[in-house]
């Protein structure tokens, strides 16, 4: 069994006066990390509050260092992405599951 990296993310988007405003800062988070990173990312909630969103992503990898650094730089990324979509992360919760 490989080591599986998650790393959950709490975003509070300000400007959003709508559900379709939520869904287009969630959507572009989405697909920029996933466009950057081999990882898989959902969305974790149920999307009724408009300013805020969960985000759940999962990379896997036979090296757990590798993981590590990865995790890192993928939180790191999601810091400057939501900064460039007037949104902020609130709180990240990085996780490696052992083998």
């Amino acid at each position: 069994m490989m080591p599986i990296a998650k790393l959950i993310l709490e975003l509070e988007i300000p400007h959003a006066q709508s559900l379709k405003d939520r869904r287009q800062v969630v959507r572009s988070m989405k697909d920029k990390l996933r466009h950057g990173f081999n990882l898989s990312i959902a969305e974790l909630d149920e999307a009724v509050v408009w300013n805020r969103a969960t985000l759940g992503i999962v990379a896997i990898s036979n090296s757990t260092s590798y993981l590590t650094g990865q995790i890192q730089q993928i939180d790191e990324a999601a810091l400057r992405i939501a900064t460039g979509l007037s949104a902020e992360v609130l709180d990240s919760f990085a996780e490696i599951l052992p083998e």
